[in-house]
């Protein structure tokens, strides 16, 4: 009996799944804290929840992960040199300082516009190659000639041996910029991927797992390790990937919409006929624009361990996340103690960072950068939860919310405090940690908003599932005013939202807002057996999925009955005719389809390529096309 692993390293919670690959039906799973800044501790603690004798029979794992998107957001990847040839924007924001722009480049049809200044390329590369781990090299149109990258990564190799990333490696679309960004974001990843990789691969070996790894990519398909490797950046939100993933194989559909309800956000996302929803512009990450295929998605700041406060008589959810009083109840312990004697602070301090159900407790992220506030705060917040009065006592004044806010953002202090989850353990439908904790939490802010704790979070949790509706709708309608869509999901109007296609639900305890859901908008609502670890199931069964576009152009418009350009991955060929320069466009995209999948490790024969063509010629055009674009894709079962 052969088995597979999946992995999902969340922004809140890692998760496993185990399923028999005869039958491909889940044979157990288990949850655990993702570990920060190290989400290979928390791994280790989700697999320990599997039998060691399932382990050493598992012939597959297949991992989604944060790593990406949190190195990105964080800032914390490695130094990167970036040379850029050609007519770049050179006005734009770039993320680093150690870049030079050199003449070269290529016009649309693939002609060289200015010789490559390879002298200054040198002179650059000596300068910064003992500060930096990679290299980043972006050429103008590169994506229909890539002659001037191909020489720029061959001198680096020979002179400094680093690891270089070429823009045309990641992406043929256009947008000189854009790839420029992608191939930074991309390089200063290598390292950081690597270190992963290499640890998961010793974790497995540990665990006498002989088994072929592969990740999950952010447009929902996998890759294997060598292209892992080489393109961390193609893993960024993997995780709404591997919900959509994961939703299809737990209710058996290859159309739906999916909710996935995680600690810090709401992801919306839909799946049509087994592909993915591609945003057509490429992620964004931390503000930069790539063109990185990623899943079309929306998302709003509000899950499950989102911090729910007051002022003014009013209640707030959100942004931010907390850990929730019923959880902290459990880790700590005296807390239930603590919080049942708390001091309440005087309300006209009130904020997000000053409340009677708020506490704070030190994680072991490394200290930098701090100013004497800051260090004077930090001091006085240990291992154990304080609140607001113990940390003033100790300071002899109270503590700034600035300056916490400013140490919950440099992930040196850790926030608790009243959220969904612990609504959800007020209401009973929830319990897998301390009510108790959360019943009191319920009871501070309900006093203070003149109303008791099962009202308060009953209209908390109608509130959470108001705004998933909301999102799905949002997401559904693109183009439509989102007061008109908020209206009518409030029942402003005597008309509600019908959806035709099934909407399922993931993420722990999600079955508690299905009724809920239901009362702002029509649909068939799917909650199915293992929500809880369904991105795991996600990153697990993802298909390999190769998108691939080979273009073909007249060399000159003049003479368009002979001479013609091919465009591809691999650069510029040139073919007598048309029909030469189609043939090779259909076999070149296929083999490169089925190469790429061969190294997924998926056999031709489980490999689907539909190709489609589309042709662009003026009116009246008795020749062959003035531009044929062939987009190749192809889908294989792991």
């Amino acid at each position: 009996m052969q088995y597979s692993l999946g992995i999902d390293a969340g922004g809140t919670y890692t998760d496993a799944i185990l399923v028999r690959d005869s039958d491909r039906s889940v044979v157990t799973s288990n949850k655990a804290l993702t570990t920060y800044p190290d989400l290979i501790e928390g791994i280790k603690n989700a697999i320990d929840g599997i039998d060691e004798e399932y382990l050493e029979k598992v012939k597959l794992v297949s991992l989604s992960t944060t790593l990406a998107t949190n190195t990105v957001l964080e800032d914390t990847g490695y130094p990167v040199g970036v040379i850029l040839a050609g007519e770049h924007n050179v006005e734009k924001d770039f993320p680093t300082n150690d870049i030079i722009f050199v003449s070269g480049g290529h016009d649309h049809m693939g002609e060289e516009m200015a010789p490559l200044d390879i002298q200054a390329v040198k002179n650059f590369v000596l300068k910064v190659k003992d500060n930096i781990s990679a290299f980043a090299v972006s050429s103008h149109f590169s994506i229909r000639n890539p002659e001037h990258e191909l020489k720029i990564k061959e001198l680096i190799t020979q002179l400094a041996g680093k690891p270089v990333v070429c823009g045309h490696e990641l992406s043929q679309e256009i947008g000189a910029y854009e790839r420029s960004v992608t191939a930074y974001l991309n390089a200063q990843l290598l390292p950081v991927g690597k270190h992963f990789v290499n640890a998961i691969i010793a974790e497995m070996k540990r665990r006498n797992m002989d088994a072929r790894l592969i990740m999950l990519k952010c447009d929902g398909s996998v890759v294997g390790i060598r292209d892992a490797l080489e393109k961390p950046i193609e893993t960024i939100f993997s995780g709404p990937a591997a919900s959509l993933i994961g939703a299809s194989y737990l209710t058996d559909l290859d159309t739906c919409a999916v909710i996935d309800v995680g600690g810090t956000s709401t992801d919306v996302s839909m799946l049509y006929q087994n592909v993915p929803d591609l945003s057509g512009a490429g992620a964004v990450v931390g503000g930069w624009q790539t063109r990185v295929k990623a899943i079309h998605m929306e998302t709003s700041a509000m899950g499950g361990d989102s911090h729910i406060w007051t002022k003014d008589k009013k209640v707030f959810m959100g942004p931010r996340r907390v850990e929730p009083l019923c959880l902290a109840a459990v880790k700590y312990e005296g807390f239930l103690e603590k919080l049942n004697r708390v001091v309440v602070p005087s309300r006209r301090l009130f904020d997000e960072n000053i409340q009677p159900t708020k506490f704070f407790v030190r994680t072991e992220h490394e200290i930098v950068d701090l100013n004497e506030n800051e260090e004077m705060v930090l001091s006085v917040i240990g291992d154990e939860p304080v609140s607001f009065d113990e940390m003033s006592t100790r300071l002899k004044k109270p503590p700034s919310s600035f300056v916490l806010s400013s140490l919950i953002k440099k992930r040196l202090i850790q926030a608790i405090g009243f959220t969904p989850t612990d609504v959800l353990h007020v209401l009973g439908e929830y319990t897998e940690w301390n009510s108790d904790a959360s019943k009191i939490g319920a009871d501070l802010i309900a006093k203070m908003n003149n109303t008791g704790k099962y009202e308060l979070s009953s209209s908390l949790k109608k509130r959470f599932a108001r705004n998933m509706a909301f999102s799905l709708m949002s997401y559904l309608l693109p183009g439509v005013e989102t007061t008109g869509i908020e209206k009518i999901v409030d029942g402003k109007f005597k008309a509600k939202f019908d959806v035709e296609i099934p909407v399922v639900l993931l993420g722990g305890p999600v079955i508690a807002y299905k009724d809920e859901i239901m009362s702002f908008i029509n649909a068939d609502i799917i909650v199915p057996d293992h929500a809880e670890v369904g991105n795991a199931a996600g990153a697990l069964f993802g298909k390999g999925i190769k998108r691939l576009e080979i273009m073909i152009k007249p060399v000159s418009v003049h003479e368009p009955d002979r001479d013609f350009f091919v465009f591809s991955p691999d650069g510029r060929l040139k073919f007598d005719t048309y029909v030469q320069a189609l043939s090779f466009a259909n076999e070149h995209g296929r083999a490169l389809t089925y190469s790429y999948m061969n190294e997924c490790g998926v056999r031709n024969s489980n490999v689907n390529v539909t190709v489609t063509e589309k042709h662009v010629s003026p009116e009246g055009w008795h020749h062959p096309p003035m531009e044929s674009k062939l987009t190749f894709v192809g889908v294989g079962m792991i």
